[in-house]
């Protein structure tokens, strides 16, 4: 799951080359940094637990704990919206020996750590913490606090910190399983507070129009997943509303029955109810103005 998929290879002996092997690999797409950050932060945290899955793989692998000494990324490529590594030449299964826990300093451009050394003499999980730290700096930082949904940026600057600060819970087996458990979680269906005909914000109040559409009124908005229109992820009508109200052109947002990949309904914003037609797979919510 985390590394490219072997499909064959064979050897092939040479005149300019003796003994030449050939791997037949999946295909994946190179990762580029610019085009991820204009991605959904859906995808984008795909990408990231996909990740922490590799983590998690590298510190408890057959072979003992992994590290990889040249984690950039490069060294990786995206498939099916999954991160996986395809360089493995750089990576390394020996936890550097020490005789005091100052021969267990780990220095990065922009902080250092020291570890503990074990009675074993052998620098405590230094590549599980140099493999997360490069995580952190080379990904997390980037993908994950980026247009994030607003509830819950609180919980992901304390996963962020966690993997940057290397405090007791940064590590790939404990930072995300309470935030995975919440986020992962499909929607809730929508309750009985938003079946009444209308709904209110904390400035604006809407109208519920079940079982219709609005096809036209598009604009731009991003991230969007429909280049066309403003079509974005919510968990729940309180979430559609919040991110209605923060756009000026916004007049009105369709509930569709199309969710993520996490189970998070897409919703249609428009920026007019001119024009309402009937659907049965929509509900509508028009703003309501004096």
């Amino acid at each position: 799951l985390c590394c490219f998929q072997l499909y064959g290879y064979c050897y092939q002996d040479s005149n300019d080359i003796p003994d030449t092997l050939t791997t037949i690999t999946e295909l994946g797409s190179p990762l580029e940094m610019i085009q991820l950050l204009q991605t959904s932060w859906e995808d984008r945290f795909r990408i990231c637990l996909s990740l922490v899955r590799l983590l998690h793989y590298l510190a408890h692998s057959p072979l003992g704990s992994v590290t990889l000494l040249d984690f950039r990324p490069r060294q990786f490529v995206i498939v099916d919206g999954e991160l996986k590594v395809t360089d493995l030449d750089d990576a390394s299964v020996e936890e550097s020996s020490c005789t005091s826990n100052s021969d267990c300093f780990m220095e990065f451009p922009a902080r250092n750590f020291t570890l503990p050394c074990s009675v074993e003499g052998r620098c405590q999980s230094m590549n599980e913490k140099r493999n997360l730290y490069n995580a952190y700096r080379f990904f997390f930082t980037y993908l994950l606090p980026h247009s994030a949904p607003s509830s819950l940026r609180p919980l992901l600057d304390k996963i962020v910190n966690a993997t940057g600060n290397h405090n007791k819970h940064g590590n790939a087996k404990y930072i995300w399983p309470e935030y995975l458990a919440r986020k992962l979680s499909p929607s809730p269906p929508v309750n009985s507070e938003f079946t009444q005909k209308c709904v209110k914000s904390a400035n604006t109040q809407y109208r519920r129009v079940p079982e219709a559409h609005i096809p036209d009124e598009n604009y731009s908005c991003w991230p969007s997943y429909h280049h066309k229109g403003c079509l974005l992820s919510v968990f729940d009508v309180n979430e559609a509303i919040e991110i209605c109200d923060s756009y000026s052109q916004c007049k009105a947002f369709v509930l569709t029955n199309q969710t993520t990949w996490t189970g998070r309904q897409l919703v249609f914003f428009k920026m007019a109810s001119n024009h309402i037609v009937p659907d049965p797979d929509k509900i509508t919510y028009v703003k309501v103005t004096d």
